[in-house]
């Protein structure tokens, strides 16, 4: 007779087998799972992932960056089973709904209400694809036909459908869908690392505001929008930089009549220590003795964290300037898109009970004092020899490995994850990059373990290198 410990392992084992043979898991190379094996998830609680024969990991990148207050979270939970016995689902065309009103009202007021209208969809390439639209549209029903171009910054990515491919800069994605894409200008990015000898990350932001600013004396009637990821450019390897910079593009964009778009969708809902990205950049020129305000975009684009990781939801919050170039009599001047489950109830009461815990808990001054326990904790390794660029901005931090061998350069990452693994950590470097995201609920000790277990991984794999 099997012991539970066989069954489960039969399970597991059964259940990687299935996956491979049925399912195409998403930006892998299937090959890559002939020597590395998959995770057969069977259940989570809090930061930890458990597989079937009870093995556990630390979720330190949040899933993908979608997880904020840990798994099976008994809030979020309670707010979808009651949800569910309400309505699951409802088209909002032509209807409406209490939960999509009331999340709507409550984004807005995070905003001061200078964004006071909700567009929805699922995922954040769609949000990306609906603020790229939008804009154009805009200013086509204003009379500026010929602003259809876009601006991005180097690095960049903002999804991988095509309008937002097309104003991603990441070579892989670039190279392969190329022929598909309209081309966007690509302007220097301000990521501090590109310090010189003597600069301040202020004076990188600096540099890299006047070199957008050169395009746009040159293109600004036909540009349509810049977007810009806010403070932490994630996937080119979480380059980060000074919040001048959006304050000077703000500025830019007022002043050449061209829209702004903040991709908040990894960086918004409290990554970067306050709720939304853009709230830690001031509105240049504020009189002396005036309070500074926050500069606020054109469209604010959000997902992943919204819904609390639970359920694909996204959204584009705009100006009420923007939403009034719509409205009209004509239906060719109103704004033509759809999604099937935009504006879902299920994933509108998961987002709703959210922004409930973060208002519950004062999440953002908790995390200030949890961000300073994790820095302090990872201090060592940000002393290692190997370890280049350690930087921090509010609940993300991330270092460079100093690998100067091209082949070690190009397996660190899958050998990084691959230990990480067997130190119960589930950590996922960009190239060269190990970053750390973890949810907001991380205790003293979950903290101390996080940092010397990444510690450890990152010694064992630099040493082989």
């Amino acid at each position: 007779m099997k012991t539970n410990k066989t069954a489960t392992s039969d399970w597991q084992s059964d259940m990687v087998k299935r996956s491979l043979h049925s399912v195409w898991h998403p930006c892998t190379q299937m090959q890559q799972h002939e020597t590395v094996p998959l995770v057969a998830v069977s259940h989570g609680r809090g930061a930890w992932l458990y597989d079937a024969d009870g093995k556990r990991y630390l979720d330190a990148i949040s899933s993908w960056w979608v997880n904020l207050f840990g798994h099976a979270n008994p809030r979020i939970n309670a707010a979808l089973k009651d949800q569910l016995d309400r309505l699951e689902h409802a088209m909002l065309a032509g209807f409406t709904h209490e939960p999509v009103v009331q999340l709507s009202e409550q984004l807005a007021a995070r905003t001061g209400n200078v964004l006071g209208h909700c567009f929805y969809a699922s995922d954040g390439a769609s949000a990306v694809e609906i603020a790229l639209k939008m804009s154009f549209h805009a200013w086509r029903n204003a009379g500026y036909g010929d602003k259809q171009e876009f601006v991005c910054l180097k690095g960049s990515y903002h999804g991988e459908t095509l309008g937002a491919l097309a104003v991603t800069d990441v070579a892989l994605f670039r190279d392969a869908y190329g022929p598909l894409l309209r081309q966007a200008h690509v302007v220097a990015a301000p990521d501090a690392r590109g310090a010189r000898d003597g600069e301040s990350a202020a004076d990188v932001a600096h540099r890299a505001a006047a070199s957008l600013e050169k395009l746009l004396q040159q293109r600004a009637s036909h540009i349509a929008a810049v977007i810009i990821e806010p403070l932490v450019q994630c996937a080119t390897g979480m380059a980060m930089h000074d919040p001048l910079y959006l304050s000077e593009v703000r500025a830019l964009c007022d002043r050449y009549k061209v829209h702004l778009i903040f991709d908040e969708i990894a960086v918004g809902c409290g990554r970067t220590g306050t709720f939304f990205a853009s709230e830690q950049a001031t509105e240049k020129g504020t009189e002396e003795g005036a309070t500074a305000q926050p500069i606020w975009p054109d469209f604010l684009c959000l997902s992943k964290g919204i819904s609390g990781g639970y359920l694909p939801l996204s959204l584009v919050m705009t100006r009420d300037s923007i939403y009034q170039a719509f409205y009209d009599h004509d239906v060719r001047r109103g704004f033509l898109h759809s999604h099937s489950y935009t504006g879902n109830p299920l994933a509108c009461r998961a987002a709703l009970a959210t922004l409930a815990i973060f208002d519950e808990d004062d999440v953002l001054n908790a995390n200030r004092v949890r961000a300073q326990r994790m820095t302090a904790a990872l201090a060592p390794l940000a002393q290692h020899p190997k370890v280049r660029h350690f930087r921090q901005r509010g609940m993300i931090w991330a270092f460079d490995a100093a690998i100067d061998n091209s082949a070690a350069a190009a397996k660190f990452s899958q050998r990084f994850f691959s230990s990480a693994l067997e130190h119960e950590l589930l950590l996922r470097p960009i190239g060269k990059t190990v970053y750390l995201m973890p949810p907001f609920i991380l205790d003293d000790e979950e903290i101390d373990l996080l940092a010397a277990r990444t510690a450890a991984v990152f010694e064992s794999v630099i040493a082989h290198d």
